[in-house]
């Protein structure tokens, strides 16, 4: 389905998609760390030659690449093995539209080569909502980065977990989420300036997302 509505500057949306058929899309490590680089490639006004960039440069040195000015601010993101989710804010006219649209392609053309398969990856261009309401996008913080929590036990959601929890420990500490950005204070694909300052710190956003671990007291 078309979106009828434009994706507004300083407005926020959640943006995400899954494979076809539900199939998934990250198998490896390559898999999850080319996704991730082509979050920060992609996201250029310009014709950044990304392919020769990914051939020629090691990982760790991907983030530190001239790639012109933005087309979105990158709030956060988290990669699951049959979907993603990103959480985002346009920085120019119809800038989050082709950001999708280079970021979609540029996977889907390296995991069809790697796999030897044609035809769509994705279930359709991708989703969104617009998180037009403060309380609902101090919410995606934590729904994004506690997607992992799934992968460890896939009924969290009903048995409250303590503060130290192996649970919790292994959101912080899964390495395709930009929950470790926010913990370490240093921002390499996301950017959170334009976006309201609800976690000017680490112990902040850490029991922002405690919060949703801990049992309510009776």
């Amino acid at each position: 389905m078309q979106r009828k509505m434009p994706f507004l500057e300083t407005e926020y949306y959640h943006l995400y998609n899954r494979g076809v058929e539900k199939r998934n899309i990250f198998s490896s490590v390559g898999d999850y760390r080319r996704f991730m680089a082509l979050i920060y490639l992609a996201n250029s006004d310009e014709n950044v030659r990304i392919g020769n960039i990914l051939r020629k440069t090691a990982y760790e040195d991907i983030f530190t690449q001239d790639r012109g000015n933005p087309l979105v601010a990158v709030g956060a993101f988290c990669l699951m093995p049959n979907h993603f989710h990103l959480l985002a804010t346009p920085l120019s006219e119809n800038g989050l539209s082709q950001y999708m649209l280079k970021l979609q392609t540029g996977y889907s053309m390296y995991f069809n080569i790697k796999n030897d398969r044609s035809g769509s990856l994705f279930q359709g261009p991708f989703r969104s909502q617009h998180a037009d309401e403060d309380r609902y996008l101090k919410y995606l913080f934590s729904y994004i980065h506690l997607n992992p929590a799934k992968l460890r036990d896939p009924h969290w959601k009903e048995k409250p977990y303590l503060k130290h929890s192996p649970l919790k420990m292994f959101v912080e500490h899964y390495p395709y989420s930009s929950f470790g950005e926010y913990l370490n204070g240093t921002h390499i694909i996301t950017n959170p300036t334009p976006f309201p300052d609800y976690f000017s710190s680490k112990t902040e956003i850490e029991t922002h997302i405690t919060d949703w671990l801990e049992p309510e007291p009776d």
